[in-house]
C-alpha cells in the first residue's frame, strides 16, 4: 500500500507533465484517445507552442510531489518502483515457497461460477456468509491471483517499454505492444485499476465482516483480538497517510537535498540496468511522424542577440567551439560539418514529459568530431552548450546558458550524432537549427539544441549547480535520462 500510493502519486506528476493519452507513437494533436487538459494545440505555424506550456499544476495531495515538479516526480517514480519491485519478489517468492500460494492461485474450474455467485451476492447488495471466507472468498481469490500474478507484471513490462534505453537498443520489445505511446496508456490503465482496487478492497474490508477482516490482516486469523488489531491498524494508516503528507510536503521546501538523496538510489539501478545500452534502431519511412512536438522555443534576441544574428543570416557565420581537454581544439562551420562523412538514422524521440515521435535524422557522428579534437586521457565527459538559456532558475538565480554532460560512452555511441537535417530538410529552428546533438539512447531533454560549444572535461561537479546538466540544476532531473 505504501509503495503503490507512492508509485501512483508519482505517476500522475508524471502523467501532468504530457496529459495526453495516444494509440499512436506520433503523439499528434487530436488524436488522443483521453486527456486531462483543455488546453488546444494552435496549428503548425501559427505559434510555437512546446510541451511545456502544455503542462499542468497539479495539487500536491494528489501528485508527488506536485505543482508541475517533473524532475522530483521522475525519482520518487523510480525509487518507490524499486522498493516496489522488492517488495513484490520477496512476497511471490514466500507464496511459492511456503505453499501459500494456493490462497492465491485456483486449484478447480468451480471457482470461476462461485465467483459469480459472489458477485451477484455482492450485487445485491448482500454479504457472503463468512464460511465462504477460505481464507477468501472465491471472487476475492480471482481478484487478488489477477492483481498479484497479471496486473503487477504488466505494469513492469509496459513501465519498461517507455525506456529510451530500452526502445533504442531493443525496439522489438516496444513493437510487442503496438508502440512506446499504447504501452504508456494500458501503464495508465493499469495504475487506474490499481487506484480502483484499492479503493474497492479497503472498502470492502470495512463494509464486509470488519472484526474477522481487521484481525485476520493484522494479527493472522479471525478470532485474534479485535481490539489490538484495530489499534495497529488505525495507526498504520495514519503512518501511511502521514508519509504521503510528509513527502510532498518536504520534497517541495527541500527539492535539491530530495533530488540528491533519491538519485543516491536510483542512479546506481539505472547504471547498471540501463546505462550501457547502445542504440541500434532502424525505423523505415513510412514510420516517420507527421508532427514532432517542440519542448523549449528558439533563443530571442533578449537572451541571446547573437543567436538571432547568425539565423537571420542563415547560420552562415556560425562556429561551432571544441575546446576542453583536447590536444587539438577546433572551431567548425556548418561547411565544415557538411563535408565530414554523412550518417542517416530514422529514430525514435522520448521526450521526458511523454510525448514521442519518429524521425530520420541526418547528421555526423559525434566520433568523427572527437577524433579529429584527439581528446585527452584525462577527458571523461562530454560538455555540450547551447545558444539558449535556462528555462527556469533556482534560488532565484540569474538564467545561464542551457548544457548537457554525457560521459564518453554516451558519446561514442553509434548513434550519437550531431544532427544538422530532420526528415531531409535543414533542421528546423524550432528543433535546434543549426545544429543539435542526438544520443538515441536518452531522453530529449539530454539532446542540446542550438548548439554553440562542446567541452571535454574532466567532472562536471563544477559546472553550474553540479548536477551534471541545466534540467538537472534548476528542474532537479536525474543526470542520466535513460528511463
Amino acid at each position: 500500500m505504501l509503495f503503490i500510493g507512492l508509485l501512483i502519486r508519482s505517476g500522475i506528476e508524471i502523467l501532468g507533465a504530457h496529459p495526453r493519452l495516444y494509440w499512436n507513437d506520433g503523439c499528434t494533436p487530436r488524436t488522443e484517445w483521453l486527456k486531462f487538459t483543455r488546453r488546444k494545440v494552435p496549428d503548425p505555424g501559427d505559434i510555437i507552442y512546446t510541451a511545456r506550456d502544455d503542462e499542468i499544476d497539479i495539487h500536491p495531495l494528489l501528485a508527488l510531489p506536485g505543482r508541475t515538479n517533473l524532475g522530483l516526480g521522475r525519482h520518487w517514480h523510480g525509487v518507490s518502483n524499486s522498493l516496489w519491485i522488492v517488495n513484490g519478489v520477496i512476497y511471490v517468492v514466500l507464496l511459492l515457497t511456503t505453499g501459500e500460494w494456493a490462497r492465491l492461485i485456483p486449484t478447480s474450474w468451480d471457482i470461476f461460477p462461485r465467483a459469480g455467485h459472489s458477485l451477484l451476492t455482492y450485487l445485491s447488495l448482500h454479504t457472503p456468509p463468512l464460511s465462504e471466507f477460505r481464507p477468501y472468498d472465491p471472487l476475492q481469490q480471482l481478484t487478488y491471483a489477477f492483481v498479484v500474478f497479471m496486473l503487477g507484471p504488466l505494469m513492469l513490462l509496459t513501465g519498461i517499454a517507455m525506456s529510451p534505453a530500452i526502445a533504442a537498443s531493443a525496439p522489438w520489445y516496444i513493437k510487442l505492444f503496438h508502440g512506446r505511446q499504447v504501452a504508456r496508456s494500458l501503464h495508465f490503465l493499469g495504475m487506474a485499476a490499481f487506484a480502483l482496487f484499492t479503493v474497492m478492497h479497503t472498502a470492502l474490508v470495512v463494509l464486509v465482516h470488519f472484526r474477522a477482516n481487521i484481525a485476520s490482516i493484522v494479527l493472522g486469523g479471525p478470532n485474534e483480538d479485535f481490539g489490538l488489531a484495530l489499534t495497529i491498524a488505525v495507526a498504520a494508516v495514519l503512518l501511511l497517510v502521514g508519509i504521503y503528507i510528509w513527502t510532498a510536503w518536504y520534497s517541495l521546501r527541500h527539492k535539491r537535498q530530495v533530488q540528491v538523496a533519491l538519485d543516491k538510489i536510483e542512479a546506481p539501478i539505472r547504471l547498471i540496468a540501463l546505462h550501457n545500452m547502445a542504440s541500434g534502431q532502424h525505423y523505415t519511412a513510412a514510420d516517420i511522424s507527421s508532427y514532432l512536438w517542440v519542448n523549449g522555443a528558439p533563443p530571442e534576441d533578449v537572451e541571446s542577440p547573437e543567436f538571432v544574428e547568425l539565423a537571420q543570416h542563415g547560420f552562415r557565420e556560425w562556429r561551432l567551439q571544441v575546446g576542453g581537454l583536447v590536444k587539438q581544439p577546433l572551431s567548425l562551420s556548418l561547411a565544415d560539418l557538411q563535408a565530414m562523412p554523412s550518417q542517416v538514422q530514422v529514430t525514435k524521440h522520448n521526450c521526458v514529459q511523454g510525448w514521442s515521435g519518429v524521425g530520420k535524422w541526418t547528421g555526423v557522428n559525434l566520433t568523427e568530431v572527437l577524433a579529429r579534437c584527439e581528446p585527452l586521457a584525462e577527458a571523461r565527459y562530454v560538455k555540450f552548450t547551447s545558444y539558449g538559456l535556462d528555462q527556469f532558475t533556482y534560488g532565484g538565480k540569474p538564467r545561464q546558458p542551457f548544457y548537457e554532460v554525457i560521459d564518453m560512452l554516451l558519446a561514442t555511441h553509434p548513434q550519437t550524432i550531431l544532427a544538422l537535417e530532420l526528415n531531409d530538410q535543414p533542421l528546423p529552428l524550432a528543433h535546434g537549427a543549426p545544429v543539435r546533438l542526438r544520443v538515441e539512447t536518452q531522453l530529449g531533454y539530454k539532446m542540446v539544441k542550438y548548439l554553440r560549444s562542446i567541452e571535454l572535461i574532466a567532472g562536471y561537479r563544477a559546472l553550474g549547480e553540479g548536477q551534471g546538466g541545466s534540467r538537472e540544476d534548476t528542474m532537479f532531473y536525474g543526470r542520466g535520462a535513460e528511463i
